[in-house]
């Protein structure tokens, strides 16, 4: 089959990746295809859902136009550099310019060995492929930057992770895979053309359209800055907790990549956090905003030589630029978050107003999603969903009569701002322990049901469905915190 692959980052970029080829998957399944992607990939891609796409998604066949490779980068991991990391455990096939005229990467993630992989195996268990699955389409359903989830297959052989457990591969989809890690591996080499062209290729890739200013590369670095404030603000505005934000897990594209440890806060609480690695909370909820400003620093630390010759200059340059993005995540956090309680032209006191709701929530151990989504419910519904979620009444009462002032100077109190509380505040999330349950049941039972079921709800997130009441609710309450893993 003639698929419409091209291969610019190979043909333009080298030296940064290493030609790569997937292991044979001996007896492969397809589990999920994304027919919706495929359509949008082209006309072509529609005809994977068969066995030619099966063994294309399994590694089996290079496809035609596919030059194999992995990328090289680097990255800061837990605040440690490490100057050459690199896809240990995924080949990008090549890029497809889709029917809207947008470059994406197709990769297969868990496809076994690169040069990069070190001592691991480069394989993938298929808890994490259906994981990923689940919760980027989830994403993006959701309204969040992110990649994108083709096709999931078991692979019909076992990987070791302290048991045996099936094997899996993601076929992945996304604006391209270039990181910060990737600008600081070209920095590590010291040659300047290949930071420039790796620049100059991804301003051409993602931002094309940078106003026409004497310092284009400046302008580059700003725009990465506005990409990242706008993902990080999307992220805290629905409790999601990426859990691993190295540097190389950090996109110049501004898209939520790498799902690894991840998970969606249930009750509010500022300082949650998941991953099983981040022993210290580096990665917690509360400290996102604060990791976003620090990553984009090492960002700009690559870019100092393509900004000014001058490199005391340079980095003035760049230190103003970074100095504000404090201020720019705040202005967007606070747009994004008005938005959730009905609230479109902000006021002056209306930050205060949100902060007020989010110190009640974290004292109530009230759920995140919920708290937001049954603000319509005291408009019209039932009162008593929202104020159960809360042990003590008196602050939240108050807050809610304060609440209703403020919204009634700009909007009536009906059920079209109803629809319009409703259009901004998701009611089912990648619920933790609905995802753990759906992955084991795939996993130890081969039942792949409660898997699409749980799909078919994820991506119509803002839309109740009836008897689905259990996609809703929280964990219980339990003295073992919930842990995630990176699972590959």
């Amino acid at each position: 089959m003639k698929l419409n692959f091209e291969n610019t980052f190979a043909n333009e970029l080298k030296g940064f990746y290493e030609s790569s080829k997937a292991n044979n998957s001996p007896s492969p399944f397809l589990i999920k295809f994304n027919l919706e992607l495929a359509q949008d990939l082209g006309p072509e891609w529609l005809k994977l859902e068969s066995d030619e796409g099966l063994s294309i998604f399994s590694g089996n066949t290079v496809p035609n136009g596919s030059k194999p490779i992995s990328q090289a980068y680097s990255g800061h991991q837990f605040g440690g550099f490490s100057p050459l990391l690199g896809d240990g455990r995924a080949i990008l096939l090549g890029e497809v310019v889709d029917k809207k005229k947008i470059r994406r990467d197709v990769q297969l993630k868990g496809s076994g060995r690169t040069v990069f992989s070190r001592g691991g195996d480069g394989k993938s268990s298929l808890g994490p492929v259906l994981r990923e699955y689940l919760i980027s389409e989830s994403m993006y359903s959701l309204g969040i930057p992110t990649t994108r989830a083709l096709a999931a297959v078991s692979t019909g052989e076992d990987v070791f992770r302290e048991s045996n457990l099936p094997g899996g591969i993601l076929t992945r989809v996304a604006s391209s895979h270039i990181r910060i890690g990737t600008f600081q591996y070209a920095s590590t080499t010291g040659d300047l053309n290949k930071i420039q062209a790796l620049a100059d290729y991804s301003i051409n890739r993602h931002y094309l359209k940078l106003p026409e200013k004497k310092n284009k590369y400046l302008e580059f670095f700003e725009a990465v800055c506005d990409s990242q404030i706008s993902l990080i603000s999307k992220w805290m505005s629905i409790g999601f907790i990426h859990g691993v934000m190295n540097t190389d897990n950090m996109t110049i594209s501004g898209e939520t990549i790498d799902y690894g440890p991840c998970a969606f806060m249930d009750r509010y609480d500022p300082n949650t956090f998941f991953s099983s690695i981040d022993t210290q909370g580096r990665y917690a909820y509360s400290n996102q905003p604060l990791i976003l400003s620090w990553n984009l620093a090492r960002f700009a630390e690559t870019l100092i030589p393509l900004i000014d010759k001058d490199q005391d200059r340079a980095i003035k340059l760049l230190s103003e630029k970074i100095i504000s993005i404090k201020s720019s995540y705040e202005q967007e956090w606070l747009k994004i978050m008005a938005k959730k309680i009905g609230i479109t032209v902000i006021k002056n006191d209306d930050l205060k107003l949100l902060n007020n709701l989010l110190d009640i929530m974290s004292e109530n151990n009230a759920d995140f999603t919920l708290t937001f989504r049954y603000l319509s419910e005291l408009i019209i519904g039932d009162e008593n969903l929202f104020y159960n979620l809360f042990k003590s009444k008196e602050k939240i009462n108050k807050w809610v009569i304060t609440w209703k002032g403020r919204i009634k100077e700009d909007s009536k109190l009906d059920e079209s701002f109803l629809l319009k509380l409703n259009k901004n505040n998701p009611l089912y999330i990648p619920r933790n322990h609905i995802v753990e349950d759906v992955l084991s049941k795939a996993l130890f039972e081969k039942n792949f049901q409660p898997f699409h079921e749980f799909y078919d709800i994820l991506v119509n997130p803002y839309n109740e469905k009836p008897n689905s009441e259990k996609y809703t609710l929280p964990a219980p309450i339990t003295n073992k915190p919930y842990k995630t893993f990176c699972g590959t």
